[in-house]
């Protein structure tokens, strides 16, 4: 049986800016394929760890193994096989996306022929055929993120980091550029994808490591990082609003725990993830005559499931590693 080694395996893992301990010991272990998820507020260690692991920026403790060469002796070998993509667009805003991709196909070693076929296929599978000409300013903010993901993959790297690749943009753009990564992970490409988005961690990591000033204090699938709340949140819709009050004292009596009134006055939710328990609350609503015209359990979600482990949501906004980096 063939082992396959980690993409990414590092081990107490410090970098330190000034007085500020960016990254203090991070251990990691990326398997090979698929996407995993590097979780955190700003500020928490994501992109100085991106940084170190891209050969970017020399750790000052500790030791990495990324596509089985050492971080420290063997730099020129990962460089080889791998890309970054950072938060910001990195092509020429004055040239059109075609000139973009054929520009660096040329630097990396192709002929015009090659580089020119290369971008076209690029242009076709990222969506940017049609603005292939047009120059990059005028490109809305999604069309550069997908144009700076294509220009890191003129040659399909093995590890490619992805550095919070869809901050800034709307619900549709994130779409786009969540497409473009699978359709890199079904090619073949591992990926570390940084996020400070919830959602984006849920949707596209197979496993996500959370990130709290400089230290990993959870890893796992995102069920895994769920389930170890302990519970899931129950929604009942009442058919009369005028007895939300009754209701509350009998969802409280039979599940526990605090009711919450929900955003319309017919709407309460209370914590649980106790099935049994659950469904002797609706029973008792009706034998109560209290009518029900819908309800629902939610699984945790990864905003409850930070805030539990971190004491704080994460959307905070803190001063950290990039300021310091």
């Amino acid at each position: 049986m063939t082992v396959v080694e980690p993409a990414i395996e590092t081990s107490g893992l410090v970098k330190v800016f000034g007085e500020t301990r960016a990254v203090d010991g991070v251990d990691l272990v990326v398997p090979a394929g698929g996407v995993y998820g590097f979780l955190g507020p700003n500020g928490a260690g994501k992109t100085t760890t991106i940084r170190m692991l891209a050969t970017l920026v020399r750790p000052d403790a500790g030791t990495a193994r990324v596509l089985g060469h050492d971080l420290v002796r063997e730099p020129d070998e990962i460089r080889a096989r791998m890309s970054l993509t950072g938060q910001y667009a990195s092509v020429d805003e004055q040239l059109t996306g075609a000139e973009n991709l054929i520009l660096l196909g040329r630097l990396l070693g192709f002929s015009k022929t090659q580089a020119a076929a290369r971008a076209d296929e690029l242009l076709d599978v990222f969506g940017l055929t049609e603005a292939a000409g047009k120059q990059v300013k005028d490109y809305s903010g999604g069309m550069r993120r997908r144009l700076d993901i294509a220009a890191s993959v003129v040659v399909t790297p093995d590890l490619l980091f992805l550095d919070e690749p869809t901050t800034g943009l709307d619900p549709r753009a994130r779409n786009q550029v969540w497409d473009v990564i699978r359709a890199l992970v079904a090619a073949g490409t591992t990926v570390l994808l940084t996020t400070q988005y919830l959602e984006e961690a849920d949707r596209l990591a197979d496993r996500v490591a959370v990130i709290d000033r400089g230290r990993i204090v959870a890893e796992g699938t995102s069920g895994d990082l769920k389930r170890s709340v302990g519970s899931g949140t129950v929604h009942v819709r009442l058919s009369d609003p005028e007895r939300r009050q009754e209701a509350e004292r009998v969802l409280s009596g039979v599940i526990g725990g605090e009711v919450k009134p929900g955003a319309e006055p017919n709407a309460l939710s209370v914590a649980s993830s106790d099935l049994e328990r659950v469904g002797s609350a609706l029973v008792e609503l009706s034998r109560a005559g209290i009518g029900v015209t819908g309800y629902r359990l939610d699984e945790p979600s990864l905003d409850e499931v930070f805030f539990a482990l971190t004491g704080h949501p994460a959307d905070v906004d803190e001063k950290g590693e990039e300021s310091a980096a």
